[in-house]
């Protein structure tokens, strides 16, 4: 798994933000500022939904404008839009439908729940240089991140 100070490697990648359908680029993010990269295992799971049902209500990425919040699994754009429409999630959820993004961050599952190649649930913060300032992964599917630390890794940019 990357680690703090690693580069983060760019992709393009098929999303949606609740409506339409398109290509997102990491470092078309990070020219912005920093990015809050989640990876999680699947729509509509209930640990993933409450995952970024968690980020949607947090309330300080509403605050810095400056961030940029990118989800991603390996589910479909569509699957996502359905999903980002039911929770009224309004950050972009991208489609690693291959797995090479998950592979390249260090993230990738051969299994989990007699599902093969799923992304782990971790989370990165990048910033605007594209290094990773904070990287976490979870070590069971039910663990949730800490928010606080990532705040401060945000907070420390």
């Amino acid at each position: 798994m990357l680690t703090d100070g690693d580069a983060a490697p760019d992709f393009i990648l098929p999303g949606t933000d609740g409506d339409d359908v398109r290509e997102y680029m990491l470092a078309e993010h990070t020219r912005d500022g920093p990015v809050v990269l989640a990876f999680y295992l699947f729509d509509f799971h209930p640990a993933c939904t409450d995952e970024l049902c968690a980020i949607q209500n947090l309330g300080w990425f509403d605050v810095r404008d400056d961030v940029t919040v990118l989800g991603v699994s390996r589910d479909s754009a569509f699957s996502h839009r359905a999903f980002a429409r039911e929770h009224d999630i309004t950050f972009p959820l991208l489609a690693d439908s291959d797995g090479a993004v998950s592979e390249r961050y260090g993230v990738r599952l051969d299994e989990l729940a007699g599902h093969r190649d799923v992304s782990n649930r971790a989370v990165f913060v990048i910033d605007a240089a594209t290094k990773v300032r904070y990287a976490w992964a979870a070590a069971d599917p039910s663990e949730q991140p800490d928010w606080d630390e990532v705040r401060a890794a945000l907070d420390g940019l």
